[in-house]
C-alpha cells in the first residue's frame, strides 16, 4: 500500500516522537481554553503536514490515511477528522460538552491545516478556455507558461457551430498571468477554472509519492 521509503520514513518518526515526548513536553502559558485549542490545532497540524510532506508520518492513523488517499483519493484532513468525530461522540458520555466542543475545534484546524500544507500551497487548477483565438492562446501556453495543451472539439448548444475548447493545468501561482493572457488575446473568451484534488503527472503533480 505504501513505498519503503514512507515505512522507514514512519518508523524514525514515530521513535523520534516518543523520545522527544519522554525528554521534554513543552507547556505554553495559556489560560483561554479556546485559544489552547486553536494553539495546539495550529501546531499540531502544521507539524503533521510537513512530516507528510516530507514522505514521512507520526504513524497510527497518518498511515491510514495516506492509504486511504492513495486507494480512494480520501483527503488526509478528511479521514483523520472522520475517525476522531467518532471518538468525540464516543467521548460524550464521560466528558463535558465544553471539552468535547474545544476538542472539536482543535480538530477541525487541525485538518485543514495539514490538508494545506500537504496539497493546499501546490494547488492545481484545471482551466477550459472556449475562444476564437484558440490556437493563439493555446500556442502562449505550450511555449511561453511551459504547459501542456489538449484541444476538444466542441459545438455550440445555441449556434450549432463547431469550437475548439483548450483544458490546461496550471499552478495556483500562474492563475492569474493566465487570465490576463486569455484577456490580451480575447477579451470576450469564455473562461473556467476549477480546482483540483489531485494531480498525477509529469510537470504538474502535486501530490506527494509515498
Amino acid at each position: 500500500f505504501v513505498g519503503r521509503r514512507f515505512f522507514f520514513y514512519s518508523l524514525a518518526g514515530m521513535m523520534i516522537f516518543s523520545a522527544a515526548l519522554l525528554l521534554h513536553v513543552p507547556v505554553f502559558p495559556i489560560q483561554d481554553p479556546l485559544l489552547k485549542a486553536l494553539t495546539a490545532g495550529i501546531i499540531s497540524g502544521i507539524g503533521s503536514g510537513v512530516i507528510l510532506k516530507s514522505l514521512g508520518s507520526g504513524g497510527g492513523l497518518d498511515i491510514l490515511s495516506v492509504i486511504l488517499l492513495k486507494r480512494f483519493s480520501i483527503r488526509i484532513g478528511t479521514t483523520v477528522m472522520a475517525f476522531n468525530c467518532a471518538l468525540i461522540v464516543a467521548s460524550l458520555f464521560r466528558f463535558s460538552l465544553d471539552i468535547v466542543l474545544y476538542t472539536l475545534i482543535y480538530l477541525f484546524v487541525t485538518t485543514q491545516l495539514v490538508n494545506l500544507v500537504v496539497t493546499g500551497l501546490n494547488q492545481r487548477k484545471a482551466v477550459m478556455v472556449v475562444s476564437p483565438a484558440w490556437q493563439a492562446i493555446a500556442r502562449e501556453i505550450m511555449e511561453t507558461m511551459q504547459r501542456g495543451v489538449t484541444i476538444v472539439n466542441g459545438e455550440g448548444g445555441y449556434t450549432g457551430h463547431p469550437l475548439r475548447i483548450i483544458y490546461s493545468v496550471i499552478t495556483f501561482q500562474e492563475l492569474s498571468r493566465f487570465k490576463e493572457m486569455v484577456r490580451q488575446h480575447d477579451p470576450q473568451a469564455f473562461l473556467v477554472v476549477t480546482e483540483t484534488l489531485e494531480v498525477m503527472g509529469k510537470g504538474v503533480g502535486n501530490q506527494p509519492h509515498w
